[in-house]
């Protein structure tokens, strides 16, 4: 008679790989999208370094190969460690990061037409990004109505838990109407493009809305709680995601607008790229100063690496590709400035995210199971320090 193997011959059974994601969280899709926003933010600049379009593509490839890599293992994840894996779904804290997963599909393939047409051909380039934004958009759609509705019925919230992190849901329909456009020359002339345009159009309020009610949350539990512990600061950056990508979709909607919209549509969407853009990126300045003065207070309190820290990548990108978007529908170069630079900035956290991801991962830090909380009562927060 056969019977069932004990359950640690079961376990030994396993591929050695299997057990080293277990503690994988989707939060590590973030490493994708900040490498992919690397590659295409520096493909839009108003510059033209000779060996700056390779490199970037160099940049684009890494991100493919993250994503294959990552959705790799989240298959290993979901199949030897299920019970982890929902354990994550109804985590009020980890649900959010399942945006990351949509956000990076679009990413990668938003990049392969931008970039990885140079090296992969224009055809491969327009299959990947046409899978990619499909499924991508597709995902977006249901993290967009999943993680709230399981926030409302299944998790238990407080008002003063409200954080950043609660938009990356609702991003990612906003990322599909922004690299979403640079598929509409690639269809039938006619309703074709139009529907296309007009879905991408739709994404962008849906996400654009639902931003604006989550957003006063965010800021009213900062102004009213404090500010987050040091670990979660970085997060604040996650408001730049939306506020940058939707300056880049707008901008992206009056890109190719003229030939696909009869008039006077694609002239109101050249004027709402502006119209709509500066403001939100003024908005975007004055975020990014005050996430950066509490990330230095945390910083001289002790924050230390996390993967929080890859919030510093995508949202800052988003701000480079907002900013790109307006230097070409204003012809200012107080557009194409901050441009640059952000991009330095962009370049420089990037870089530090990933040396310490490298370390991380060789000293099996970042893949170790959570260390519980210590018993007893939460320490006071002291809000003047």
């Amino acid at each position: 008679m056969i019977t069932a193997a004990p359950p640690r011959l079961r376990a030994a059974a396993r591929p050695p790989r299997a057990g080293a994601v277990r503690h994988l969280g989707p939060n590590w899709y973030a490493t994708v999208m900040g490498t992919a926003i690397v590659a295409t933010a520096g493909a839009g600049l108003p510059l033209r370094l000779p060996g700056l379009r390779t490199a970037c593509t160099a940049v684009w490839a890494l991100a493919l190969l993250l994503l294959v890599v990552l959705l790799t293992a989240r298959v290993l994840h979901w199949r030897h460690h299920r019970d982890q894996a929902r354990a994550h779904l109804l985590d009020p804290a980890t649900a959010p990061f399942y945006g990351c997963l949509a956000m990076a599909l679009l990413s990668v393939g938003g990049g392969a037409l931008t970039l990885g047409r140079d090296w992969i051909g224009i055809r491969a380039a327009l299959a990947l990004d046409t899978v990619l934004f499909v499924s991508g958009t597709a995902l977006g759609l249901v993290t967009a109505v999943a993680v709230p509705y399981l926030m409302a019925v299944r998790h238990r919230v407080e008002p003063g838990q409200a954080s950043a992190v609660w938009l990356l849901p609702l991003v990612p329909p906003m990322v599909s109407a922004a690299t979403g456009p640079l598929l509409v020359p690639h269809l039938p002339a006619g309703q074709p493009r139009q529907s296309l345009l007009f879905a991408c159009f739709a994404l962008f309020g849906l996400s654009l809305l639902a931003t604006l009610v989550t957003l006063p949350l965010v800021f009213a539990r900062l102004l009213t709680a404090g500010p987050p512990p040091p670990a979660l600061t970085p997060t604040l950056f996650l408001v730049l995601g939306p506020l940058g990508q939707s300056t880049t979709a707008a901008g992206q909607f009056a890109d190719v607008a003229p030939g696909v919209l009869p008039a006077p549509y694609h002239e109101g969407l050249a004027v709402l790229s502006v119209l709509f853009g500066v403001p939100v990126m003024g908005f975007a300045l004055l975020w990014l100063c005050l996430a950066t003065a509490h990330v230095v207070r945390a910083r001289r309190h002790g924050m230390r690496f996390t993967m929080t820290w890859w919030s510093f990548t995508f949202p800052i990108g988003t701000c480079v590709t907002g900013a790109e978007a307006l230097a070409r529908h204003t012809g200012l170069a107080v557009y194409g400035g901050p441009a640059v630079a952000l991009y330095a900035v962009l370049v420089a956290t990037w870089a530090v995210a990933a040396v310490h991801t490298a370390r991380g991962l060789v000293s099996g830090a970042l893949l170790a199971a959570p260390v519980p909380a210590p018993a007893g009562p939460a320490p006071a927060t002291a809000r003047t320090r």
